[in-house]
């Protein structure tokens, strides 16, 4: 039992010696493993790349605002004296010009009053002169002239009273429009204050709008603007107000564009769309297909720098068209990657060709 013992125990020391050997010794008897030298030729296959070299181009951008049109101008005439409507000129829909008639009052005893203070003024003045020439002549005292003239001026002054109320009875427009309500009838009677009829100016038309206080500065009197009216129409006007305070619910300006209609086909109160330009910017056109997106969710293109470096520049999109976008934020000559700039990452090698010839890419770019 024991001699078996100690052959075992020699066998496992000759195993473990055996081991040691393999794994320890300097390999004078053995080969040494070794790994096979690393392919480096995988390396060196660059991805392949289209480009673009592109010149930046001066650019207006324009303000996008949701608004609507307005009048110009709109009154609710109304009564300046009591009577009874015996005519009317106009009906809802017409036009006037400014100061024809819309309707007129029984003048009722107003005449016979603007007579008699008439005939008052006459003979108040005749006191008057009489009155001068005693004066002169030393027979008439100052404070008998005095008060000839101030009686001849009172009745100058009822004269003119009574002229304004019998001129009260007719309704005139204030200015010339379309009479877009009447409120009135024939034989209705009315009192000072009441509402007669209400007259829009539509030409020019506004089209008004609500500016973010973020590109108010930028907008001046003056301005040539554009409106799209939900119909389809479009329209080109001057921008001539836009306000020096905000509302103070929204924060925002009120701008209006004043644009000439002079059939007054427009109305008052249709949607619009309005661009209005603010500042000048260098820019280039791009399809949307290369927009791309940073790790940071940046956007912005991949461009070629020093021929043959992919990086990525964040841009702003200034405005939008059918087929294409204008960018800002790019040097005034950039190289843009249009075929593969979603394959490659920024600071990355690449192969470069130009996209029309397919040509490899001249070290001449500019970044």
């Amino acid at each position: 039992m024991n001699r078996s013992f100690v052959i075992a125990f020699l066998l496992a020391i000759g195993a473990i010696a055996w081991i040691a050997s393999g794994q320890f010794g300097h390999g004078d008897s053995l080969p040494e493993a070794r790994k096979p030298p690393a392919d480096l030729s995988a390396a060196e296959n660059l991805p392949a790349v289209r480009v673009r070299e592109q010149t930046a181009q001066a650019r207006t951008s324009y303000e996008l605002l949701r608004g609507r049109t307005e009048a110009v101008r709109q009154v609710n005439v109304k009564a300046d004296a009591h009577g009874r409507v015996v005519k009317l000129n106009v009906d809802r829909g017409d036009s006037i010009a400014a100061n024809e008639v819309i309707l007129e009052l029984d003048p009722e005893d107003r005449p016979a009053r603007l007579s008699m203070a008439k005939a008052l003024e006459a003979q108040r003045l005749l006191e008057y002169e009489a009155a001068k020439k005693l004066n002169k002549k030393g027979f008439r005292a100052e404070t008998q002239l005095a008060a000839a003239k101030a009686a001849y001026e009172e009745a100058k002054a009822q004269v003119s009273t009574a002229e304004n109320e019998l001129d009260n009875t007719v309704i005139r427009a204030p200015f010339g429009g379309l009479i877009d309500n009447r409120m009135v009838e024939i034989g209705e009677f009315l009192d000072v204050g009441d509402p007669v009829a209400q007259v829009v100016d539509l030409d020019p038309i506004l089209v008004v709008a609500q500016v973010n206080q973020n590109v108010v500065e930028q907008l001046t009197e003056g301005q040539t603007g554009f409106a799209r009216l939900v119909t389809g129409h479009t329209l080109e006007g001057e921008v001539r107000f836009v306000s020096s305070m905000a509302d103070p619910a929204t924060r925002t300006f009120r701008v209006e564009l004043e644009v000439d209609n002079p059939d007054r086909k427009i109305p008052d109160g249709l949607s619009a769309d309005i661009r209005l330009p603010l500042l000048q910017a260098e820019a280039h056109r791009i399809s949307p297909a290369i927009l791309t997106l940073s790790e940071a969710g940046r956007l912005g293109v991949m461009t070629l720098e020093d021929g043959k470096v992919a990086a990525f520049k964040p841009v702003k999109i200034l405005e939008t068209e059918a087929d294409g976008v204008w960018v800002t934020g790019l040097p005034h000559k950039v190289v843009f990657i249009t075929v593969g700039n979603e394959f490659v990452n920024d600071g990355q090698k690449v192969d470069a060709f130009d996209e029309d010839t397919l040509e490899p890419f001249g070290q001449g770019a500019t970044s």
